[in-house]
């Protein structure tokens, strides 16, 4: 297995945050704690990174005195997720980099120890979650969360030259390497982990779930 202490976690909060009105997703408050504040503490109560950093762009000194380091986008005009990603891997000092956003505070405990596995496993470049979701007919499929992602920091270069061409979207860089995708739909898998919270009605709604 690879060693905890080989990975580093990447909290992504660097977004306008334009659905929520505007405000910085990663600070709003659920259960009376700043969302990022709940990724992270699940990220180290998992046990599966042995660093973790923060990707913002506003209210730097807040993410600060969460006690991790705060990095920017190095690409201009909020530029995404994978802005996010590129700073990640260029900061980082473990051979791996794990990416989750900042908005789901109820991610799963076993996230990375089980994306690991399967980028183990399969001699994979990038392990991406997946997890059920309800579809517009009812139906329970199960998609691919993009924005959860276990990378090789090998694939800085490749990144580089992706978003330097214009690419912005994570599933077509990752579609570029072997990427493993691990389902968490599991008996005892909880269905919620993976909702994200895009406004601030959804989020009162989630903590009343």
């Amino acid at each position: 297995m690879i060693n905890p202490n080989d990975i580093t976690g990447l909290i992504l909060a660097g977004g306008r945050g334009s659905r929520m009105g505007g405000v910085d997703k990663g600070l709003q408050t659920f259960n009376g704690m700043p969302l990022a504040l709940h990724t992270l503490t699940r990220l180290q109560m998992g046990g599966g990174v042995g660093h973790v950093m923060i990707n913002a762009n506003r209210n730097l000194s807040a993410y600060e005195s969460f006690g991790a380091s705060v990095w920017p986008d190095g690409l201009a005009d909020y530029a995404g997720p994978l802005a996010g990603f590129l700073t990640g891997l260029e900061r980082c000092e473990t051979p791996y980099l794990v990416t989750v956003p900042c908005d789901t505070p109820l991610l799963p405990l076993d996230l990375v120890p089980r994306l690991a596995q399967a980028l183990e496993a399969e001699d994979a470049d990038i392990a991406m979650a997946a997890a059920p979701e309800i579809d517009k007919s009812g139906q329970v499929q199960v998609r691919t969360q993009p924005v959860f992602c276990l990378l090789r920091v090998e694939l800085l270069e490749s990144l580089l030259k992706f978003t330097q061409e214009g690419g912005r979207k994570i599933d077509a860089w990752t579609a570029l390497h072997k990427t493993a995708v691990v389902p968490f739909d599991l008996p005892g898998d909880d269905l919620n982990a993976f909702c994200n919270t895009n406004t601030l009605a959804e989020l009162r709604q989630l903590e009343n779930n």
